[in-house]
């Protein structure tokens, strides 16, 4: 196969290590830059080039990874290939839904899914309404399309949670307010699925005076075994929004695990150094018995 990884750092882990996967298995992987890519669309045919004028062509997968920054970009580039009939891991409009928090957790709400009680509105009027719709202090105040933990803010006073929800609406913000689960004390799990299955799976502890479990942000990991219900629940979580590959987030709650957000482009570097697990060549495997 010919595999490209859509990205925009070479020099990443997780995207040397699809390349790594894809060539011990026998397959041409190259990396192409999302920002050095143009489309041409015509009734008489469409194509994609990168580099000034090199079009791409006889492709077989590409791997999106796609940063927050470059999304709307990004996922057009991909919605190119899917118009040529070339197999994408992780489709255009998955990754779209995967990045707006609040309309992940609005269709796994709709699927009866286990999520913490979130609220969203524009107007700063509300703010006291949003507080009491998540049962009140403490909670947690996020942004939208925040990544890795960024703008992710622990409020543990209805006081202190209406002076971050107002300084965020001050920045023109768009945020989401969510119950903050307690007995999950800086914990949460990682599953990361590749296609019908949970490939790896980590458990998250935040450090000290940090609640957000996040291994960039100083969390350490470990290997976990999940139960069959954590497990279910990422698979099926992961097929709602559509994604192949997934990194699925939940916490352990007094009613059952509950799924906090989904990522289309999980890091690898973690999972991997903690589970042993080579993830990269799952997805490599995959797309093998997809292609």
């Amino acid at each position: 196969m010919k595999i490209i990884i859509l990205a925009s750092n070479p020099n990443l882990y997780s995207n040397k290590r699809i390349i790594e996967a894809a060539q011990n298995r026998g397959h041409e992987a190259e990396f192409i830059d999302i920002g050095s890519c143009y489309v041409k669309v015509a009734s008489q045919g469409s194509a994609i080039f990168h580099d000034e004028g090199k079009e791409i062509t006889n492709v077989d997968f590409v791997v999106p990874r796609i940063k927050p920054a470059v999304t709307f970009y990004g996922t057009t580039m991909v919605r190119q290939f899917e118009t040529m009939q070339i197999s994408c891991l992780n489709g255009s409009d998955p990754i779209v839904k995967s990045r707006d928090k609040f309309h992940t957790l609005q269709i796994l709400a709709q699927h009866g899914m286990g999520i913490p009680t979130t609220s969203f509105a524009n107007s700063s009027y509300e703010t006291k309404d949003l507080i009491k719709l998540v049962g009140g202090a403490p909670l947690v105040v996020k942004l939208l399309e925040g990544t890795k933990g960024v703008g992710v803010v622990l409020a543990e006073k209805s006081k202190s949670a209406e002076s971050v929800i107002n300084a965020f609406r001050s920045l023109k913000a768009d945020i989401l307010v969510q119950h903050y689960i307690e007995e999950s004390r800086g914990q949460d799990i990682r599953c990361f699925v590749v296609g019908d299955q949970v490939v790896a799976s980590m458990q998250r502890q935040a450090e000290e005076g940090e609640f957000r479990a996040n291994i960039h942000l100083g969390a350490t990991g470990k290997v976990v075994e999940i139960t069959k219900q954590e497990r279910e629940m990422a698979i099926k979580a992961a097929k709602i929004i559509g994604l192949e590959v997934a990194g699925v987030d939940m916490v352990r709650s007094k009613e059952g695990p509950k799924i906090l957000e989904i990522n289309s482009s999980p890091g690898l570097e973690g999972i991997e150094a903690v589970t042993g697990v080579d993830v990269a060549g799952k997805m490599i495997e995959f797309m093998e018995k997809n292609s």
